[in-house]
């Protein structure tokens, strides 16, 4: 049998009539840049969120981007983030000027242990970006504290996490602001790049919107040099149809991880840890396993599709090695990422199919190869 990694046609089979006419829509009107699909979007997001605003941008990464550059974050500045975490997180903040400064991860949640951050905090800080990994958010009580101690700015990076919630709390909602993408693997995903910044802040939803459009405010009147970084209105309305559809696709999700976490229950084989105040919505299911790459091989042979998330933690990144992190400097994240393995969790996800992925783990675990 053949399980794939992910199967986005079958998402696209499931609502194809829906997301036809919308496209058709948009074609009509020919309203392709900030249409009226992007205001409407944003307006059902910052509903959904639980927020004030929500703007529209070209990409998750572009969302963490122009969030930091709105709070000023510059030159000789600092950002504290996750070191387990997609390159975006820390490539916005060098992109810049500013310096990232990583912090290790529980080694259950994946997420940025907020009790090594204070440490990390000196005149230089500017802000504090947690990633809500994998679907769940971190544990944001004590990290606000720390923001609220030493006057920092949090933007969350919820780019994987739209939905998830931390005490009843919509992820990217308790932070200054909050970052989505919509690139196509998320559960909220487009046909193509997107992103959202949500916040609760009336000055910084308008700098955002100014920031989007090369940085202006009216046609040809530039107030501050701004980017070209403008949520398509096909987008929108793809994502407007999907969102419909969001909260019961989370649920399909979890009761995917659900059935894993009962199937591995016993062998060895560390199954992601969902905190009790959590809602997690699990965009990967990221299990941890002696001698990954030799799983993969056996994945592999049986045509099972998985991904590794991620290889190399951040702070090892070749193109960071002026900042001088060593191979020990942040054990849990490095540990990790010689360990983990995700498997396939989207909500089209067949029965047998995930019945197949834990037969071939299993036979792996306890006779490895």
């Amino acid at each position: 049998m053949k399980v794939p990694f992910l199967d986005l046609r079958r998402e696209y089979a499931s609502i194809k009539g829906e997301i036809d006419k919308a496209i058709n829509e948009v074609f009509d009107t020919t309203q392709f840049i900030l249409g009226p699909d992007v205001k409407s979007l944003e307006e059902e997001i910052a509903r959904y969120c639980e927020t004030k605003y929500a703007i529209g941008v070209a990409s998750g990464t572009d969302a963490l981007l122009l969030s930091l550059k709105a709070f000023g974050v510059g030159s000789g500045d600092e950002v504290i983030t996750s070191a387990f975490s997609f390159f975006s997180s820390a490539g916005v903040i060098a992109n810049l000027g500013a310096k990232p400064v990583f912090v290790d991860i529980d080694p259950l949640t994946y997420n940025i242990d907020p009790q090594q951050i204070e440490k990390r905090i000196n005149k230089k800080t500017k802000a504090i970006m947690p990633v809500h990994l994998f679907g769940q958010c971190a544990d944001m009580d004590p990290i606000m504290k720390l923001s609220q101690k030493y006057n920092l700015r949090v933007v969350e990076d919820a780019a994987q996490a739209i939905g998830a919630k931390y005490k009843e709390r919509r992820a990217g909602s308790m932070g200054d602001a909050g970052c989505f993408s919509f690139y196509p693997t998320k559960n909220l995903g487009a046909a193509g790049d997107g992103g959202m910044v949500i916040t609760n802040k009336p000055d910084l939803a308008e700098k955002i919107k100014v920031l989007r459009v090369h940085g202006q405010k009216s046609k040809y009147s530039h107030s501050i040099v701004g980017y070209n970084s403008r949520l398509d209105t096909l987008q929108a309305a793809i994502l407007k149809v999907k969102l419909k559809y969001l909260e019961s696709w989370h649920e399909k999700r979890r009761g995917n991880a659900e059935y894993y976490n009962k199937a591995f229950k016993g062998i060895e084989i560390i199954t992601p840890k969902a905190e009790i105040w959590n809602y997690h919505i699990y965009n990967q299911y990221t299990i941890a396993v002696k001698n990954r790459d030799k799983l993969k091989e056996h994945l592999i042979s049986n045509q099972i599709g998985f991904d590794t998330y991620y290889p190399v933690p951040l702070h090892l990144q070749k193109c960071f090695e002026d900042l001088g992190y060593k191979e020990g400097d942040l054990t849990n994240s490095e540990r990790k990422a010689l360990k983990v393995i995700s498997l396939p969790i989207y909500p089209g996800l067949k029965r047998d199919e995930q019945d197949f992925v834990i037969e071939k783990i299993k036979e792996f675990v306890i006779n490895p190869v």
